[in-house]
């Protein structure tokens, strides 16, 4: 190192970029995590956690690369990794304590000073080291130690001086321990539930804590690897409408690929959607599921992403359509792993049948515009995804700006500054081009003494977001007096 004097200064590269932040796309995400990873895994689970970053999203829940088996990983990995976004709230359905198989004296191989058991899922506590023959139960901290390495795998390392034998003969260990398993997670557990007498909720129906808890209104619904199962997709549909009473928000959701009981061509898919009721204003609805250099992931998990980052990138205002964005994957797959790829006509065949898939022109793209109620109703409030998001999204805020002025006294003042409040903001929004038009008025014959005696004041609103540009047309026309001209005649 070279002789300094003075004063230097050094930079490094910037490790982590900060993620596009968004309130119009906030995630709600329910599912399987690698829990036994934490120092303590009862703490991640049936209980929404807001993470804002990759590292916090492995702090409360783990990291794992087995997505069919830890779906959560799949948002995690979608809205960090390929579109970097936050926030998420996550709910994590697998529990310790009833979702585990329990392994007995099970021998594995010393390799050097120490056994690598190599699965994931498997819980610190209560794992126990024996001797090959069971025998001798030996001591955590005395004779060996626990930890995972970067797989997630457990690694026992036996401590030099301590009563395990590193001889030829006992080069084995009997290990018993419990393994979260995700195959006992039912649609039940991912539905959930709420316990009126301990107050407790479950699953799905967390999402009624996040505002009370966390104060951010979830704006999708996002539950991969079961928003297929129609159970699980039907509730998700319900819980769209009042949250908390009042908020609304869009799910999410999968149509099954699989051979047999699923949609495996899309000419399956329509017949899938409406025989499973697909078919809300508040949902959309994914097919086929999707790759990224050999991993799958349900559509769900990049399309939500995709969204928020759509929001995050147009000023956190969901009034563009994720339609034609890029869906930054390498392929579209079935759940067998089979390759689809649609031409455009058969993309667009979807999205008339109210589904929204993924085609490769110049770069796989998001491809389609229309809620799970298409074509069954056409108006244009519910059939358009940003058209609807707008209403949503406009609702709650709503909601949340004007909360403060319940029960102040029903007066002039108070009408007056609602109408005049709302407008002033309409205006924003119109002059940046994020609205064709919004207004709001007091319409007098709206509010009968009946409802002014009881305390009700209502207002009357119009809100017009843009409807997206699904159709472009240029009609090109032979010009044969341009001809004659260029060749010198008349």
């Amino acid at each position: 190192m070279s002789y300094t004097h003075g004063v230097y200064i050094q930079e490094n590269s910037t490790s982590v970029v900060a993620p596009v932040t968004t309130d119009s796309g906030v995630q709600f995400i329910v599912g399987t995590a690698p829990v036994n990873l934490l120092d303590d895994p009862s703490n991640a689970v049936n209980t929404p956690i807001l993470v804002t970053s990759l590292a916090e999203a492995e702090s409360y829940f783990g990291h794992s690369d087995s997505l069919d088996k830890f779906t959560i990983c799949q948002s995690v990995n979608a809205s960090f990794n390929v579109y970097n976004v936050s926030p998420l709230v996550i709910v994590n359905v697998l529990d310790p304590a009833k979702h585990v198989t329990p392994v007995t004296n099970e021998l594995n191989t010393i390799s050097g000073s120490a056994v690598t058991v190599s699965k994931e899922g498997i819980l610190l506590d209560g794992f126990t080291v024996k001797s090959a023959d069971a025998a001798t139960t030996y001591t955590q901290g005395k004779d060996y130690t626990l930890a995972f390495d970067d797989d997630g795998y457990v690694v026992v390392t036996i401590v030099k001086g301590g009563s395990i034998s590193l001889s030829a003969s006992a080069n084995q260990l009997a290990l018993s321990y419990k393994q979260l398993d995700p195959s006992k997670v039912t649609q039940d557990d991912i539905i959930g539930s709420y316990d009126s007498a301990t107050g407790k909720y479950t699953g799905l129906q967390n999402i009624e804590q996040v505002y009370p808890k966390l104060g951010v209104v979830p704006g999708m619904i996002v539950i991969p690897g079961w928003s297929q199962v129609p159970a699980v997709g039907i509730a998700m549909i319900a819980k769209t409408e009042d949250i908390n009473g009042c908020f609304k928000c869009m799910a999410i959701l999968d149509v099954d690929t699989s051979k047999g009981n699923g949609a495996y061509t899309y000419q399956d898919v329509l017949n899938w959607k409406n025989s499973n009721s697909y078919t809300s204003e508040n949902s959309i609805v994914c097919w086929p599921k999707v790759n990224i250099s050999g991993v799958q992931y349900c559509f769900s998990a990049l399309a939500a992403a995709l969204i928020a980052y759509t929001d995050g990138d147009n000023g956190d205002v969901p009034y563009v359509s994720p339609s034609n964005k890029s869906l930054r994957i390498t392929g579209t797959v079935l759940s067998d792993g089979s390759e689809v790829y649609l031409s455009q006509a058969q993309g667009n065949i979807l999205n008339g049948q109210g589904i929204v898939t993924a085609i490769n022109i110049n770069g796989w793209r998001l491809w389609g515009n229309n809620t799970g109620i298409y074509p069954g109703s056409t108006d244009v409030k519910d059939r358009f995804i940003p058209v609807r998001r707008m209403f949503s999204w406009w609702g709650n805020s709503f909601i949340l700006t004007y909360f403060q002025k319940v029960d102040d006294p029903m007066n002039t003042r108070l009408i007056e500054a609602i109408v005049d409040s709302e407008n002033i903001r309409a205006n924003g929004y119109k002059a940046r081009y994020q609205l064709a038009d919004a207004r709001i008025e007091f319409i007098a014959d709206e509010n009968p003494v009946t409802d002014l005696l009881n305390g009700k004041i209502s207002f009357h609103q119009y809100l017009t977001p843009f409807p997206p540009a699904e159709t472009i047309v240029d009609t090109l026309e032979f010009d044969a007096n341009a001809l004659t001209t260029a060749l010198g005649g008349n």
